[in-house]
């Protein structure tokens, strides 16, 4: 415990003593650095650790999370696009410096863009988790590669903007279910965790934020083709507020489906396995 409370303390004091060192967050890649120890924390409590032994962790930034991680039994690759952020974590994060305070096996800092960057180079295609103070102009294209990835990553955790959390999380029946939704569900099973208020980030947001935890489904290979799935996912909610008779019609729907009656339903009405019975259904149809 003694231990623990030093670490942060020099962590925290290098900063304040060093402020020209201290990276400077960039509206262009919509960083909001989290300055708040105990939200920290509780981040990286999230991660379950059943499963896999590495995880990535997406923009670090100064590593107000990345010392939580540190703390666990992982190989850890924190990436972030900005070279000043992958600079100063060089700088703060040599792990022989700090042998005696972190479990970590190994921990690699990697300048890279997480949505072009071919993670089969990593763990040596072992499983691995993923979490992070998000950057929000990117976070739903983060899950999307996250989902094309599913087989190797098992958990996903971390903080969106609250309004992007809480429709991942949502179930059907409601306004913020949609694309985002049925996708993510599909193939996990989604919690919304907590809510966090702007002034804990510097600079702080517009907006509040939420962190969400991704657990993959035992079973979560869809029993229909795939690309059909997300192809019949989003053309109902393109146009969300017809019935599913008028918004699939582009999918050239045999006579025997158009008379059924779920067709008559919005899309936002359909849980994720009716979405997949349907395509099942169009599915055979057309074969």
């Amino acid at each position: 415990m003694g231990k623990h409370k030093a670490y942060k303390k020099s962590t925290s004091d290098y900063v304040q003593k060093n402020e020209k060192t201290a990276v400077k967050a960039k509206k262009h890649l919509g960083q909001h650095f989290l300055k708040d120890e105990n939200v920290a924390k509780k981040i990286g409590d999230t991660l379950s650790l059943e499963g896999y032994k590495n995880v990535i962790e997406i923009g670090p930034g100064m590593g107000v999370l990345t010392k939580y991680i540190l703390e666990k039994d992982l190989d850890i690759v924190a990436m972030d696009l900005d070279s000043e952020s992958i600079a100063y974590l060089n700088n703060n994060f040599q792990l022989e410096h700090n042998e005696a305070l972190r479990k970590s096996k190994s921990f690699k800092v990697l300048e890279a863009d997480f949505l072009k960057f071919d993670l089969s180079t990593l763990f040596t295609e072992e499983q691995f988790a993923i979490t992070g103070n998000f950057p929000y102009n990117i976070s739903s294209q983060i899950v999307f590669k996250t989902i094309e990835n599913r087989d190797r990553i098992p958990e996903f955790t971390g903080m969106f903007q609250k309004e992007v959390a809480k429709r991942i999380c949502e179930k059907e029946g409601s306004k913020a279910y949609g694309i985002l939704s049925v996708l993510t569900q599909a193939f996990y099973n989604a919690e919304y965790l907590f809510s966090v208020s702007p002034d804990v980030f510097n600079p702080p947001p517009k907006v509040d934020s939420g962190v969400l935890r991704l657990i993959r489904k035992e079973n979560y290979t869809l029993p229909c083709k795939e690309k059909l799935f997300f192809t019949v996912v989003k053309t109902a909610f393109g146009q969300r507020r017809k019935t599913l008779r008028n918004s699939l019609k582009t999918l050239q729907l045999t006579d025997d489906i158009k008379v059924l009656e779920i067709l008559n339903k919005r899309p936002e009405q359909l849980s994720v396995d009716q979405f997949i019975d349907l395509t099942l259904l169009i599915q055979k149809s057309q074969s």
